[in-house]
């Protein structure tokens, strides 16, 4: 994975997105069952950032790559779901770059 391709840069996106989705679990747990706001508020603030992010390279790659509209679809509400995001990094994203290196090899 590359971080200097756009494909790289969105596959990272799609695994910290996912993470920071997961960590607003525990952060929802201290706010409503220990009055513990401040901590969601951070995390929900940066996962906020991340997902629009994610969102923007998506639509970005799928333009690029001239995606038809499910696939990117498929990407898009991956973003709304816990853990899809890695499913999306496995089964798209990661065969994207796959390609990629086979074309470029070619």
């Amino acid at each position: 994975m590359k971080f200097n391709t756009v494909l790289g840069q969105l596959r990272i996106l799609a695994i910290v997105e996912g993470i920071s989705y997961l960590l607003l679990i525990p952060t929802v747990i201290l706010k409503y069952g220990f009055e513990m706001g401040l901590p969601n508020k951070i995390v929900g603030g940066i996962h906020g950032i991340l997902f629009i992010l994610y969102c923007v390279w998506v639509v970005f790659y799928a333009i690029k790559k001239r995606w038809n509209f499910i696939k990117t679809l498929i990407c898009l509400v991956a973003s709304l779901f816990p853990f899809a995001t890695f499913i999306v990094d496995q089964r798209i994203l990661k065969k994207e770059e796959e390609n990629e290196l086979l074309a470029a090899t070619n």
